[in-house]
Parts: C-alpha cells; sequence; structure tokens
C-alpha cells in the first residue's frame, strides 16, 4: 500500500469542499475559509484526521446545486492554519490522493459528505513511461524558464526529475495555465503514460509562443539592442 493510500485506510466518510479549481496528489493550495459551513468542517477535521475532499464544481457554470454523485476529486491534508480575528481562517493544503464520490451521506452536517473510494494510477510498465516522462520534463523546464524570464526572476529553476512520471504528471498538470475543465480530465485518469502524453500535446503547443514572448521581453529591457549599451550624445 502507497504512504497516499496508507493515509486514508479507516476513512469511509469524507466532508467535502466543492470548489472552481482542481487539486492533484503531492500538489499545494492555500484557501481562505469564510463561510460558516466550512468554517464547522475545518473545525471538525481539525479535531479529527485534517482530511477533506476538494471537488471541482463551478456553480456559476452548473445546472446542478451540488457535484453528481460518482464524481472525482482529491483528498486535502491541512497542513497549516491561520485562525483570523472574525473567525476566518487562512489554511494551507497539501493533495494527497485521489477519491470516487459513490454517494453522498446524511449526517445533519452544514457540510456535504461523501461515501468516498480512493484510487491510484494503474500499475505500467516503466519502460512504456520514461520517453513520454523525458520529453514533459524536458519541455515543461523550457516554458518554466520563459515564465521566469518573463517574471524577471532571478536564480536558477529547480530540477524537475523524469524519474517518477506519476508524480510529474500531476506537478505539471498543477502548474499549467489551461482550462480548468481539461485539469479535471488529467486528474479523472488513471493512466500516467495517458496523462503524460496529453501533457506532452499541451506543452509542445504553447512552448515556441512561450519561448518568443521571453526573448521579446529581454530584448525590451535591453532597449530593443539586445541588451547592450546604448550611448547618446
Amino acid at each position: 500500500m502507497s504512504e497516499a493510500l496508507d493515509k486514508v485506510r479507516g476513512v469511509r466518510e469524507l466532508p467535502l469542499f466543492p470548489l472552481p479549481v482542481v487539486l492533484f496528489p503531492g500538489m499545494p493550495m492555500p484557501l481562505h475559509i469564510f463561510e460558516p459551513r466550512y468554517r464547522k468542517l475545518l473545525a471538525d477535521i481539525r479535531a479529527a484526521d485534517n482530511l477533506f475532499g476538494l471537488s471541482y464544481f463551478d456553480a456559476d457554470a452548473s445546472s446542478k446545486e451540488i457535484p453528481p454523485a460518482g464524481h472525482i476529486g482529491c483528498v486535502a491534508e491541512v497542513t497549516e492554519t491561520q485562525a483570523l480575528p472574525d473567525g476566518r481562517s487562512n489554511v494551507l493544503t497539501i493533495g494527497v490522493v485521489r477519491y470516487e464520490a459513490d454517494s453522498y451521506i446524511e449526517r445533519g452536517d452544514p457540510y456535504l459528505v461523501v461515501r468516498a473510494k480512493f484510487f491510484e494510477d494503474d500499475e505500467e510498465e516503466p519502460g512504456s513511461l520514461s520517453t513520454n516522462a523525458h520529453d514533459v520534463a524536458a519541455t515543461f523546464m523550457r516554458v518554466a524558464n520563459s515564465i521566469r524570464i518573463l517574471n524577471d526572476e532571478r536564480g536558477n529553476l529547480p530540477d524537475i526529475s523524469d524519474t517518477e512520471p506519476q508524480k510529474l504528471s500531476f506537478l505539471v498538470a498543477a502548474a499549467l495555465e489551461i482550462e480548468t475543465e481539461t485539469k479535471q480530465e488529467l486528474l479523472e485518469l488513471r493512466s500516467t503514460s495517458e496523462r503524460l502524453s496529453r501533457l506532452r500535446d499541451v506543452l509542445a503547443r504553447v512552448v515556441k509562443g512561450y519561448e518568443e514572448r521571453a526573448r521579446l521581453h529581454a530584448i525590451a529591457k535591453g532597449n530593443g539592442h539586445g541588451g547592450r549599451k546604448v550611448e547618446i550624445e
């Protein structure tokens, strides 16, 4: 059993926080808790195991009032909290493992609760993952370097390892600026190789655009002369 699945061993009922965002396993997400029902959720899980389910749900775009039964979400673990004087809280969470919301449970809580089934990606041959993982890591580093230039950031980028393909796929999916619905589709996939393949295609479409923007930004910072000092007499 993996460390992630071990963390939710014995968990059958999961408090639910529907939000218009997608959380991936191993990835951090800060949240601001202000609604009374979610203040109660936070208090309850802090007294228990610090775990709740974060499910993608855009109430403004949906005809439903709650996420449908059977949807896929990610368990969030609260790692840090900052209680504010008026009862609101800032919290830092990290994704643990994905779940399928099998059904809703009525417990009398002000927030939703689901009966959850937890899962990870299916087992695959390492050789079938290595090429895609290498391509995704290399292209993502090119995109990240371009963003660093556009944001005028200094210093070196952290190493992005292609030796842990599933972790890499979640990191890149979380970091990319793509449609939230696409992120949800990537979260739901149970094949690491398929997720990497889709990410490789996305990165291939955007990398040259990022690099061209970074090149033009660098020229503009150098007064349009490629960084050469311009003397005016």
